[in-house]
């Protein structure tokens, strides 16, 4: 008699962590949870995975259903196992990762009753978040801050043309420290894959600062040193 293998069920879920940079502030999304446990809580936007899709499909669904937004390039960047995790029962959750031109994207809109509502708060300002939210931020955010040494991540935070000061402000902001103007400048210059633009700046009442893209394609080619800016 041919033995039945056990089934196993296990239940997963996905934790977003969606950064955004708007007016020189770095930010993060949150959602306001409309149902218990921690109802009224501030948390990632994050669900359980359905038995039939991906991961990968699951974080899709799972953001957009909670914000609205669609399509992110996101990335894994750590699974979280703890036993007690989530007061339900056993869950593990895999985190998720984005990093998007926030001016870019559409109306935040949840469509799942579990978000009240959809937020951008600052990173620097964090309230204690339900779960194990923190702690997944905290570890997702250290992977950002040691990718920024060598991949130019800085970039798809950024509006396309951007001002040297802009992107001094968005280092000092996933750094936490302030940076020397002039020893930043010269060393961002120095690598080649800034291509300075003949615009500058519209609409501002000091004077107009030229703008700068990010040229990709030179980065590819010639970048072989860490992209630091200590």
């Amino acid at each position: 008699m041919e033995e039945k293998l056990p089934v196993f069920e296990s239940i997963f879920s996905i934790d977003c962590l969606i950064f955004g940079f708007e007016a020189g502030v770095l930010k993060i999304l949150l959602i306001e949870r409309g149902d218990e446990p921690f109802k009224d809580w501030f948390a990632l936007p994050g669900y359980i995975v359905k038995q039939d899709e991906s991961l990968d499909d699951a974080a899709d669904r799972i953001l957009y259903e909670l914000t609205g937004l669609r399509d992110l390039p996101m990335k894994q960047f750590h699974t979280f196992g703890e036993v007690n995790r989530h007061p339900q029962g056993r869950v593990i959750t895999v985190g998720y990762y984005a990093l998007i031109r926030v001016n870019s994207q559409k109306e935040l809109r949840p469509t799942a009753h579990l978000a009240r509502k959809a937020i951008w708060h600052p990173v620097s300002d964090l309230p204690k978040l339900a779960f194990d939210h923190t702690d997944i931020f905290n570890k997702g955010f250290a992977k950002i801050r040691r990718r920024l040494n060598h991949q130019p991540i800085a970039f798809d935070l950024l509006p396309e043309k951007f001002t040297l000061t802009q992107l001094q402000g968005l280092y000092e902001a996933i750094l936490d420290k302030k940076l020397d103007k002039r020893n930043f400048r010269k060393k961002m210059l120095s690598y080649g894959f800034l291509k300075e633009l003949v615009e500058k700046q519209k609409g501002v009442s000091y004077r107009a600062a030229k703008l700068y893209k990010f040229d990709k394609r030179k980065y590819a080619k010639i970048f072989q040193n860490e992209l630091t800016a200590e």
